[in-house]
């Protein structure tokens, strides 16, 4: 009887398996973020709209030559470990951090000369992958 319980207790031991630090768990999420606010994903991971560091997109109410870009900052932390990334509309092209991948999709509102944009009024949309 001695033996079966140990080699029960044995098998519970051998099963179980911690997580891995960054959960593998396949994400693939959209997310609309306002400056400052920070958007959970998944277990360890989140990603926040740290601010919008310039925006010379080319006004819907002007004629440009080119279309501009906007840098957008964000903050993302996987496992604990943090970075910062800059995403640019001009090319939006995604950043990477820890195995994660986040695109821009878009920053809203779109700027008019004749109606300033308040940093507080942005709104960020990102896809987040894993």
């Amino acid at each position: 009887m001695r033996y079966l319980v140990l080699g029960i207790c044995l098998l519970f031991v051998t099963a179980c398996d911690e997580k891995s630090p960054l959960d593998p768990t396949p994400v693939d999420r959209q997310v609309v973020l306002a400056p400052g606010e920070n958007a959970v994903v998944a277990t360890q991971l989140s990603v926040r709209f740290v601010t919008v560091l310039n925006d010379s997109r080319c006004p819907g109410d002007a004629i440009c030559i080119t279309g501009g870009d906007a840098i957008v900052r964000i903050e993302i932390t996987a496992a604990n470990d943090r970075a910062e990334r800059d995403l640019h509309t001009g090319n939006m092209q995604p950043v990477s951090h820890q195995g994660v991948r986040v695109e821009l999709v878009s920053l809203n509102p779109y700027p008019f000369a004749s109606m300033p944009t308040k940093p507080e009024d942005y709104r960020l949309t990102l896809r987040i992958v894993r």
